[in-house]
């Protein structure tokens, strides 16, 4: 199977939120955005000369609502299954994220009362429901979903044979994509410690680049610096007692 290419597709601003297009023997969509985006991506995506009849899989990395807002209506659109992990199905069926939000720093709080973030998505039901890792051949992409919990219990991350990974929120770019190529914690985490342990892993993979709901793509020794001072403040702070974890859920 030929190598598998990697394209942004802005959902909001220039990179502010992002979905993704792999094109392999047969195209997939990695997020959904916000609601009511759906025609914007097909839009998008067709003017990458794919026609959306032909998109195999749409894969959600997460159960928030700017990753899976549009997944129903890209469903009946594309007529392709939506990828998404067991542990997430309960936004997934309601429409609704976990409440609160567990912000991550200033901008999480801030971003935590804008009322678009607490608005309900048109529910879905996954036709591929995800629990381990799982290939993505049969969809015709050579690569592979990977579960990364800790930014919600259900994220997951996919993972080209070429080495791309498509990360969600596992990390982003400092200010929500403002300051492009520096990492930085995305407004919100679930478990932030077992969120970095996630993104350690993916890093032990030796990616080539990670691309993600917020921002540019990040380049992987850039990421790998920075999680190591994230790993000592999360420290730090769990010392002080001031570490907030969901509680985990029950699929």
């Amino acid at each position: 199977m030929s190598a598998t290419k990697v394209v942004p597709i802005p959902v909001l601003g220039r990179h502010a939120v992002n979905a993704y297009l792999l094109l392999g023997r047969r195209p997939v969509i990695v997020d959904a955005g916000t609601p009511g985006s759906g025609r914007r991506i097909l839009d998008r995506i067709a003017g990458h000369g794919v026609d959306p009849a032909d998109v195999s899989l749409i894969v959600v990395t997460h159960g928030h609502i700017d990753h899976f807002g549009s997944a129903a209506e890209l469903h009946r659109l594309t007529g392709a299954p939506v990828a998404g992990h067991v542990a997430d199905l309960g936004p997934y069926r309601s429409g609704r994220v976990r409440e609160p939000y567990l912000p991550t720093g200033p901008m999480g709080r801030a971003m935590a009362r804008r009322r678009e973030l607490h608005v309900q998505a048109e529910p879905f039901e996954p036709g591929v429901l995800i629990s381990a890792e799982t290939s993505l051949e049969d969809f015709g992409v050579a690569g592979r979903i990977m579960p990364t919990p800790g930014h919600t219990a259900g994220s997951v991350s996919v993972l080209t044979d070429a080495g791309d990974l498509v990360a969600g929120d596992l990390v982003a770019n400092s200010f929500m994509g403002l300051i492009p190529g520096r990492p930085a914690n995305p407004p919100f985490h679930d478990d932030p410690v077992r969120n970095l342990a996630s993104l350690r892993a993916m890093l032990a993979l030796d990616p080539t680049a990670l691309h993600v709901g917020h921002g540019t793509p990040l380049e992987p020794d850039r990421v790998r610096r920075w999680a190591q001072r994230e790993d000592r403040r999360l420290a730090r702070r769990e010392a002080a007692g001031r570490l907030t974890v969901r509680a985990a859920d029950q699929p």
